[in-house]
């Protein structure tokens, strides 16, 4: 098999560079996604050629499927990408009786509907190579809900039938479909709702995940070894439930 390619969106936050970094050091050419943070992404790819590594940068709005389509046919001329790792996500937190339609609408966009704009023009190029691997981001709250978040909940459980569903569709093409649910993981983004007190009372280990516990995963799932493995939500939560 010739160089395999991996495509991670939302590949400049704590989790997606994590994943890239960790793709990357088994010799898989990782496209780093962004929309906004083109920069951070830019320097997620520097530190992974300055490691060794093979990487480059991709910028588009994957809530937006006529340009996310332009994007990929230009990135699918150089060849297939065999490996999609779908991690973008985002937050607009609020009790559903405060919640917008814009808070609602943008968070599914971007996990669901972000989901399919990206997944859907890559399968053909997997299914005629008759390998392939894909890794939906998902979370705890998706599993179990969580106050404030109807919304992202909403979005992460349908994502979770959409994976199982899709590995039905693929079992035969030797592509494998899984979700990855964390739990709390150290970044910007638990830091901002989780002091250490909460967390050692929420999760009995006593700690928050980190980045590196996700992409370990990832990198697991997408490997010959995990073949036989699809149609699963995989939590890492530290035995959260």
């Amino acid at each position: 098999m010739s160089e395999l390619k991996a495509l991670v969106t939302g590949g400049s936050g704590d989790i997606g560079s994590a994943i890239c970094k960790r793709l990357a050091g088994r010799g898989i050419h990782v496209l780093v996604h962004a929309n906004s943070n083109i920069t951070k992404a830019a320097s997620v790819a520097q530190s992974i050629m300055d490691h060794g590594g093979s990487a480059e940068t991709v910028s588009f709005d994957l809530t937006n499927i006529e340009s996310t389509g332009r994007a990929l046919k230009k990135i699918m001329a150089q060849g297939p990408i065999q490996i999609l790792v779908n991690n973008a996500g985002i937050h607009r937190d609020a009790p559903m009786a405060g919640m917008n339609q814009a808070d609602w609408q943008s968070v599914v966009d971007v996990s669901l509907n972000g989901f399919f704009n990206v997944t859907r023009p890559l399968l053909m190029q997997m299914i005629r190579t008759r390998w392939g691997r894909i890794i939906n981001m998902s979370s705890v709250a998706g599993i179990a809900g969580n106050r404030g978040q109807v919304n992202y909940a909403a979005a992460k459980s349908a994502l979770h039938g959409a994976t199982k569903s899709l590995a039905i569709e693929l079992a035969s093409r030797g592509i494998t479909v899984n979700a990855i649910a964390p739990g709390i993981i150290e970044g910007q983004m638990s830091e901002a709702n989780f002091d250490k007190a909460l967390i050692k009372t929420i999760v009995p280990m006593k700690r928050a995940g980190t980045p590196n516990d996700v992409a370990a995963l990832v990198d697991f799932l997408c490997s010959d070894d995990a073949g036989y493995i699809s149609g699963q939500i995989v939590s890492v939560n530290g035995a959260m439930f």
